[in-house]
């Protein structure tokens, strides 16, 4: 009988409570999904979600009563969230999917365990726990295909799909997360010859899900299975194998780096895209991408602007922006990105002040002399105050001169 190990979650303060509250000990709820499967894997918990055979307007009464804050997350769908330790519990009552159109399901609930588990994914997904002694019940060989590291639709994957369309993105995602290679056969099969249905789909969903897929430590070879099966071709024709190519170009400099922050899957996405800022911006407009993503994916696409060196670059981008630039452009070393990462941005220490002192009537000529000073400036490595006001004075004796000739 396989078992839950203990891990540092199930001592969260209040949960014991709110299990025993939610009728645990007698077996009306249960650990499902995610924390039971990272848990058997040894991996961190992001997430807790119980499944319950009470309804949720049992469940909500009961925590409510005992004071346990109780949020309303998804009634449509069965689940409330409760807040224990300031972090939130998904509890969902056990479902039956009475129609489906591949974006969204109408439920019926019931207290068959079995048939909660077989409207779920895929089969690593379909595992329960009991809180307390962590014993895993499988109802359709999860267990196993977790030990496998294979990821399997529950029953008849393109049936699955027809349920929801994004299951073809969370099956590549899950199988980049999990499985090994190569994939399963009939799964594989059936995304590839139902990828059109992805067109029925809210783009921030895909958007969601590729970036997620994204942010994965090595999604390449996954992904290659999804240009070669033609995945992407109905929503996203941009990405192929050229840009699987710079994907894994810039997954090797990201390693060569050793940035301390983790890789961020919205430059990943550049990658994969041609190196064309307009592409960038009407793939993240397609996409529906947030203003500050639209704004990184068009500033990386696009040519750097003049630079003499990384520090440079960084003046005059911003850090963000500048380590993309890097990261993107495989003529360029990503040396000491780690060390440029804590360097402080300096101020050009002159204003248009010491311009006038300097003699300049104030003017567009004294914003022309600032300007050329700075480019001096910046060229010569950002100097101190004292150098910066040499330079300020040489750029104007040079003015006067020239204006004296003329």
């Amino acid at each position: 009988m396989a078992r839950l190990p203990d891990a540092p979650w199930r001592h969260r303060p209040g949960f014991d409570a709110l299990c025993a509250l939610l009728g645990a000990a007698d077996g009306a709820t249960r650990l499902v999904g995610g924390a039971v499967r990272d848990g058997l894997l040894g991996v961190d918990v992001a997430d807790i979600d119980l499944a319950t055979a009470l309804l949720p307007d049992e469940v909500t009464q009961r925590l409510s009563q005992a004071g346990i804050k109780v949020v309303p997350t998804g009634l449509a769908h069965g689940t409330v969230t409760a807040v224990i330790d300031h972090r939130p519990v998904e509890i969902t009552t056990l479902r039956s999917d009475i129609s489906t159109d591949g974006r969204r399901a109408t439920i019926a609930y019931t207290d068959d365990w079995r048939e909660d588990a077989a409207r779920r994914d895929f089969t690593i997904n379909a595992l329960y726990a009991d809180p307390a002694t962590g014993e895993v019940y499988d109802y359709f060989g999860g267990l196993e295909d977790l030990e496998a590291r294979h990821v399997r639709f529950i029953g008849d994957p393109a049936q699955r799909i027809a349920e929801d369309h994004l299951r073809i993105l969370r099956y590549f995602r899950f199988l980049a997360r999990f499985g090994a290679l190569p994939p399963d056969a009939a799964a594989y099969a059936a995304c590839r010859a139902n990828a059109n249905s992805l067109m029925a789909l809210s783009r921030e969903r895909i958007a969601d899900e590729l970036l997620k897929l994204l942010a994965l430590p090595e999604p390449s070879a996954v992904l290659r299975l999804m240009i070669e099966g033609g995945i992407f071709a109905p929503v996203l024709p941009e990405i192929d194998g050229a840009g699987l190519a710079r994907l894994e170009a810039l997954i090797m400099r990201e390693q060569q780096a050793a940035l301390e922050t983790p890789p961020a899957a919205v430059l990943r996405l550049c990658a994969l895209l041609p190196p064309d800022a307009a592409v960038g911006e009407q793939v993240a407009a397609r996409l529906k991408l947030s203003n500050k993503a639209r704004k990184r994916i068009v500033t990386a696409l696009a040519p750097p602007p003049a630079h003499g060196c990384a520090q440079e670059l960084v003046y005059r981008v911003g850090t963000e922006a500048a380590f993309d630039l890097i990261l993107l452009d495989r003529t360029e070393m990503p040396r000491d990105m780690c060390a440029l990462s804590h360097w402080n941005i300096p101020v050009f220490p002159l204003s248009g002040r010491d311009i006038i002192a300097l003699g300049i009537v104030a003017g567009p000529n004294v914003a022309n002399l600032l300007s050329t000073s700075k480019e001096q400036w910046i060229a010569e490595g950002f100097p101190d105050r004292d150098r910066a006001r040499a330079i300020a004075q040489a750029q104007v004796a040079e003015f006067l001169r020239e204006r004296q000739n003329s």
